[in-house]
């Protein structure tokens, strides 16, 4: 097993590592305004470039596009106070000057209503600025590209019929209403009256229209309220005179077939009544008295006690007869015929009493039947008098009103006047070409900052040794920049003819950086693979070979990509010449295959096109002798891999290497190919000794920031290198 595993297994680091490790950063999750600003910073010019874009866009709307509006101004003043013609109350009230007043006729005067009568009044509806339909068409419009693109998608609609004069007069009057504002001066009863179009006479004479319109209105308002007014009074007090007339007549009709009928005759009555009570009782009660005397006077009678009888008679003839009737000077007959005389004289008087009291009752009875009757009719007497006076108060009321209302016609007073005509505009009002072109400005630098930060956040890319570091958690072992050459032999002869060069060093610093990865027992076989296609392991590895051969070392450089030959682009190669397969196969011997390359200053080994699985030559117990072969041989021994997310020779070769670069372009491969690459390297447990950060660009390192900090690509390098 080689160094390179052991290490992995173990978990031991190499002093690189532990040192890139202890020089990590701690995170942090804030907002970090300085490096916020330096990215703002550095991205001015593209803000720039945003900023004279929205300007020239902005500026081309402002003195070509756009139609110059005009805009102009009428006052108008609430009136509320005003003197009353007459000193009764008016029918139609004045506005008062509260803010719930001034909020409606605001309203009132943005009405539509009002708007429409603008439009009848000016002929509108023959202006194009308002009527669409009378608009030319002038070719290309927002709106018709627009429509264009639905009518492509979604198919063309089907056509609209005409609109009717109704509903032409409706459109205009919603695109009239839009030139006009409507505003209120606070704390006043003032309001300004603003028309915006694009003709300057055309909204001097809107505006003075509409304040006058305005006015008028409210006199018509007015003046048909008191006309309905006016017509629903008439036609009330008529109704109210009918139903005067026939009070009256129900009053007059029922007085005239009763009997005279007043509170005194009534009150003369209740008086007789109690009269007659009074009498009916004084006889009752004598009634009473004279049959209980009589009843006595028979039991007296009948017991012949002469004396009781003569008590109860109190009669003084009959007391001196009962004395001589005592002394035997009268018979007792002439007494007792006394006594009955008296008797029937008592009874005489208690008839006559009982035919006074009989007649009382029946005049009782008779004078009754009089006030019930007579106070009925008084009441129902009473409410039609009322009724008939409740009917002529409405009448009279009524009357009143319909005479002031029809006093009122025609001297009815508007609540508001034309306080200040508008006048006419001498320059538009928009567009305001100075605003528009600062307005742009601000757009275009807001939009160019926008697109930087979107930039930036969106970027999923590596652009410095930190970032790579930090997301992998492998030492950046090495920062290598693009070498200039337009072709893949340009690389080579670039390193060779200038080895003071920045990439020169870069390499240097990377064959310094693998060497030193394991002190106790530097790696001989290194390889190189990264993710994906592209990323510049090829040329990483030709230059490592041509930088190992300045060691003096005996380097041999395998071509392992056998899916993808490319070597031969780099160098010139002796034709049909075995190579790697063949050595495989045993088509031939390693020593036959072995090419020697000047320009690079190693040995090579070929790869070969093959119908045969790849990896299953990788795999194969004569590539494992292959490289003990190799090992024996030779100081350094690189290999050129595939791409491990592409095909699975990467992980199969690693089986047999000290240690494994992972190559990272640039600015290019994204984070998730990254981490996924490592993955599939981790799934058969191998772990890279480091990555590299290849095929940098020093003019885009300093652009985006990172040029001050790194190595060959700092200010302070520039006396250092010959590039």
């Amino acid at each position: 097993m080689s160094t390179f595993e052991n290490m992995s297994q173990m978990g031991v680091s190499s002093p690189v590592q532990r040192a890139s490790q202890a020089a990590q950063p701690l995170s942090d999750d804030g907002i970090d305004l300085g490096q916020l600003l330096r990215t703002l910073w550095r991205g001015k010019f593209w803000i720039l470039i945003s900023m004279l874009v929205a300007i020239l866009v902005g500026g081309y709307y402002a003195y070509a596009v756009a139609v110059p509006l005009y805009s102009t101004t009428s006052v108008v003043t609430l009136e509320n106070r005003q003197e009353q013609v007459v000193d009764f109350e008016s029918v139609v009230s004045g506005l008062g000057g509260d803010q719930t007043s001034i909020n409606t006729e605001v309203e009132i005067l943005r009405s539509r209503a009002l708007i429409k009568k603008l439009v009848i009044k000016l002929d509108l509806m023959s202006d194009p600025e308002f009527n669409i339909s009378l608009r030319e068409d002038t070719g290309f419009s927002v709106s018709g590209v627009i429509d264009g693109v639905k009518n492509l998608l979604l198919g063309a609609p089907d056509p609209k019929p005409d609109p009717t004069e109704e509903q032409l007069l409706e459109t205009v009057t919603t695109a009239v209403r839009s030139a006009i504002s409507i505003s209120n001066i606070r704390n006043t009863y003032v309001f300004n009256l603003r028309v915006t179009t694009e003709g300057a006479q055309k909204s001097k004479l809107m505006a003075n229209t509409l304040a006058d319109l305005y006015v008028l209105n409210q006199l018509d308002v007015k003046f048909e309220a008191t006309q309905r007014a006016t017509a629903w009074l008439s036609e009330r007090v008529a109704d109210l005179q009918v139903d005067l007339e026939n009070s009256e007549a129900r009053a007059k009709e029922f007085n005239a077939g009763t009997e005279l009928i007043s509170p005194e005759v009534l009150e003369g009555l209740n008086r007789q009544a109690k009269d007659t009570r009074e009498r009916l009782k004084t006889t009752s009660d004598r009634i009473t008295v004279v049959s209980a005397r009589i009843a006595d006077m028979q039991v007296a009678l009948d017991g012949r006690d002469r004396a009781e009888m003569a008590r109860l008679a109190n009669n003084p003839t009959l007391t001196q007869s009962l004395a001589r009737v005592e002394a035997g000077t009268t018979p007792a007959e002439l007494f007792d015929s006394q006594f009955e005389q008296i008797q029937r004289s008592e009874t005489v008087s208690l008839s006559r009493l009982q035919t006074q009291a009989a007649g009382l009752k029946q005049s009782l009875v008779t004078i009754d039947g009089q006030i019930e009757r007579q106070s009925k009719d008084l009441v129902t007497l009473q409410q039609l008098t009322r009724e008939a006076e409740a009917a002529r108060s409405i009448y009279e009321y009524f009357l009143g009103r319909l005479k002031e209302t029809s006093v009122q016609q025609g001297i009815q007073q508007a609540d508001s006047r034309v306080l200040s005509q508008a006048v006419l505009p001498d320059v538009p009002s928009a567009p305001k070409k100075s605003r528009v072109l600062a307005l742009s400005a601000i757009l275009g630098a807001i939009a160019g900052v926008a697109g930087l930060l979107l930039r930036e956040f969106m970027s999923n890319s590596f652009r410095s040794a930190q970032q790579l570091q930090s997301a992998t958690g492998f030492t950046v072992l090495g920062q290598v920049p693009k070498f200039p050459g337009r072709k893949r032999r340009g690389v080579i002869e670039y390193l060779k003819e200038k080895p003071t060069s920045a990439g020169a060093e870069a390499i240097r610093n990377l064959r310094t950086s693998v060497m030193l990865s394991n002190v106790d027992k530097p790696p001989q076989v290194i390889m190189l693979t990264s993710s994906i296609p592209g990323e510049g392991k090829t040329t990483l590895s030709l230059a490592l070979a041509q930088s190992f051969s300045g060691l003096n070392k005996k380097v041999l450089l395998i071509e392992g990509d056998l899916r993808r030959l490319v070597f031969s682009e780099y160098f010139e190669a002796e034709p049909n010449k075995k190579g790697l397969v063949s050595v495989l196969s045993g088509e031939s011997t390693f020593e036959e295959a072995i090419r020697s390359i000047d320009i690079v200053g190693t040995d090579v080994l070929l790869g070969e096109k093959t119908q045969a699985n790849v990896a299953d030559l990788f795999e194969s117990e004569r590539f494992a002798n292959l490289m003990e072969l190799a090992r024996s041989k030779y100081d350094i021994i690189l290999i050129d891999t595939p791409p491990v997310l592409v095909v699975p020779d990467a992980r199969t070769i690693a089986q047999h290497a000290d240690s494994l670069l992972f190559a990272v372009r640039w600015d290019s491969t994204s984070q998730e190919q990254v981490a996924e690459g490592i993955r599939m390297l981790a799934s058969v447990n191998i772990r890279p000794t480091g990555v590299v950060l290849s095929q940098i660009d020093m003019k885009g390192m300093k652009r985006y920031g990172y040029g001050g900090q790194y190595g060959a690509y700092s200010q302070y390098g520039r006396k250092y290198y010959v590039n």
